[in-house]
Formats: C-alpha cells, structure tokens, sequence
C-alpha cells in the first residue's frame, strides 16, 4: 500500500477538528477576555463621571438657592434698617421739639421770676371831692380847700364801726351758748375681796367739781368673790375730763386699785 503524503495528513487532521463548528464560542471568549480589562473600566469612568456631573449640578442648584435666601433676607434686612432709621428720625425731632418747648418754658420763668409779681390793691372807695368853698368873699388864696379833710370822715367811720362791734357783742351775749356735756361710765375696781365697797362708793361720790354729776351705779363681779364698782356721770366737756375723774379717785389708795373708762358718749 502505497504511504500517504504530508499534505493528505493535514488535511485529514483539519477535516477530523470540530473547532470551526464552535468558532462563535470561541469568538465570545475572546471578546470577553478583551473587555475584562478595558469594557467595565470604561463602564465605571461613565459611571463616575456621571455622578459627578449630577453632583456639580446639585450644588450649583443648593448655591442658586442659598444666595436667593441670601438675597431674600439682605433685602429684608435693608428693609428693616430703613424703617428703623426713619423711626429714629421722628423720633429725634419729636425730642427736638420737646427740648425747643422746655428752653422756652424755662426762659419764661425765669423772666417771671425776674419780675416783680404787681400786687393788686383792693378796691376802696374814694373819698368824694368836696366842692370849693369860698370864705370871706374868695379874695384870699389861703381861704379855698380844694380837697376837703379826711380826719371828719375817718372819725365818723371809727364811730360807726364801734356801734357795729358793740352791737354784736350785745347780740351774742344774749344768745344761749351750748353747753357740751358728755355721759361717762366708769369702772372701779378694788384691791380684794374684803375692800368695803359701800365706803368704796362714798370716797367716789365725795368727788365734787363744777360741771360734774353723779348717777347710778351698781356692783359686778369679777371674779374671786371680787366685785367692781360701776358708777355713771355726766359731766361738761369744758370743765371736767376723764383725766381729772381718774386722778381725783385713784387718790383713796386704801379702797381704789385702779379705775378704767367702760364707755364714753357725747350728750
């Protein structure tokens, strides 16, 4: 059998592979092992650049708002000043105007001051002119009184003067005067329980002044078997006063303690 050539084997050798039949696999690898390095790089940088654009773009648009709130509250601000300063003005003239009325006000006292104050005198009636006499025929200068004597006239104005005073008094003289009296109730009160009260009352009662008059009284007790005694009078305000009543009582030391007003009423 005759040997076979080298060009018959390759062929043969070829014809035996079936790498042909899967060439679009082997395409695929390839194309993958080509893009692991460089296809997903290239994916990321869109990716980062991307966000990096969407990120410039948010911050530009933060920026646009803060200067407009910036903006807004500047603009309020301004606002605010002016008012302030116009308020500050009328303010300043107001005070202006207060401070121009008090330096007036001040000079004007002190120009009254200044001034003597001109007292008014009270109206009096002026004496009536006498008419011109003439005496002895009005050949003498030293005969005309042109104004007549004012001694007359004040004489006869004391004269009246006098009867008016005197008259009154006579009027008020006849006239009641009223007398204020005043009701006193007094409480007499003992050293102890064997004080002889009946001798008690007696030194009460032998109290005498003009003006002052003794009346009822009556024996309370106190306490202890200690009885006070309770007298009432009346007396005139002008002439007799609780003062002297408790002095001139409070002096029978043997029989009297202490005396006190109960009540006192005016008549």
């Amino acid at each position: 059998m005759p040997k076979p050539s080298t060009n018959m084997s390759g062929l043969q050798c070829l014809a035996a592979e079936n790498i042909w039949f899967d060439k679009h696999r082997y395409d695929e690898a390839e194309k993958r092992f080509y893009e692991g390095p460089n296809g997903p790089a290239t994916h990321s940088h869109q990716q980062v650049k991307t966000a990096v654009q969407a990120a410039k773009g948010r911050q530009q648009k933060r920026q646009h708002r803060n200067s407009s709130s910036h903006t807004g509250a500047d603009q309020e601000l301004v606002s605010r000043m002016k008012s302030l300063e116009l308020e500050n003005q009328s303010l300043y003239k107001v005070v202006e105007e207060m401070r121009a009325a008090l330096q007036k006000l001040e000079s004007r006292v002190a120009m009254l001051e200044k001034t003597p104050t001109a007292v008014t005198a009270p109206c009096t009636k002026a004496a009536p002119v006498q008419q011109v006499r003439v005496v002895n025929g009005g050949d003498d200068d030293d005969d005309f009184d042109l104004f007549g004597s004012d001694e007359e006239e004040d004489a006869e104005a004391e004269r009246i003067k006098q009867e008016r005073l005197e008259a009154y008094a006579a009027k008020k003289a006849k006239k009641p005067s009223i007398i204020a009296k005043s009701s006193i109730l007094l409480d007499v009160k003992p050293w102890d329980d064997e004080t002889d009260m009946v001798k008690l009352e007696e030194c009460v009662r032998s109290v005498e002044a003009d003006g002052l008059l003794w009346g009822a009284s009556k024996l309370v007790p106190v306490g202890y078997g200690i009885k006070k005694l309770q007298i009432s009078c009346v007396v005139e305000d002008d002439k007799v006063g609780t003062d002297m009543l408790e002095e001139e009582i409070t002096k029978f030391e043997d029989y009297v303690q202490s005396v006190d007003v109960a009540a006192f009423n005016k008549i």
